[in-house]
């Protein structure tokens, strides 16, 4: 039976994040269609991506629910997978799509689990991997960890915890409105960090961009030949 199902949720201060619940593939191919016109003239095309699974144990465990998002500005995506009754072509392609770069935490994981029912994400970076605090203490930094540095508005003052019992209701129906706050919030708050890293990656490099063209500008004038 098709859900869909939408909420607002409250971030901090005046942001509202408009969220859809859906198990519609014509819902989920609409939303896709609107992320694709977003990206499409944005420098950098970074897509949010999130896997909740099922409760079950070992190989039996699948895929219950994928969150998206694109910013606080578009409708954050959660496409409950283990109540879909077939894929979604268009949700499929966008995954597989070269020119987005999907970004999540211990990412490897979700992409294992993804491709166990054929859905590909072709470039994809793990923040804990790409992104090191410099305090860290432990292998990996954790969502919480970065966004205490980056986003600490964003994340560690407004996200609501689960517990594990929650957790393990992912394919359960209907979510409640904890599971739906803590998806949202969660999903956004990693774009948000993202994003804002590789502005910050982007305008480090483009000082040692400059000073090595001009090097190189140097470099000819001095070897023209009047």
């Amino acid at each position: 039976m098709g859900f869909t199902k939408k909420f607002e949720v409250q971030t901090h201060g005046n942001t509202k994040l408009q969220v859809i619940h859906t198990n519609e593939l014509h819902k989920a191919a609409t939303i896709m269609k609107q992320y694709e016109r977003h990206l499409e003239f944005k420098h950098h095309k970074i897509v949010r991506v999130d896997v909740e699974y099922t409760n079950d144990v070992g190989e039996e465990q699948k895929q219950a629910l994928v969150q998206l998002s694109v910013g606080k500005d578009h409708l954050v995506l959660l496409f409950q997978l283990s109540a879909a009754d077939k894929n979604c072509t268009r949700f499929d392609n966008f995954l597989a799509d070269p020119r987005y770069t999907f970004a999540g935490f211990s990412i490897d994981g979700d992409i294992e689990m993804l491709g166990r029912v054929g859905l590909e994400i072709a470039h994809f970076v793990d923040i804990q991997k790409e992104w090191r605090v410099p305090t860290a203490t432990k292998p990996l930094d954790s969502l919480g960890d970065v966004s205490g540095i980056l986003v600490h508005d964003y994340y560690n003052n407004m996200k609501k915890k689960i517990t594990n019992t929650e957790h393990q209701r992912w394919a359960r129906m209907p979510l409640s409105m904890r599971h739906i706050e803590y998806v949202a919030k969660d999903t956004y708050a990693a774009y948000e960090i993202w994003s804002r890293l590789t502005t910050i990656q982007e305008g480090l490099r483009r000082p040692k961009l400059e000073k090595e063209q001009s090097r190189k500008r140097a470099r000819s004038w001095g070897d023209y030949d009047y």
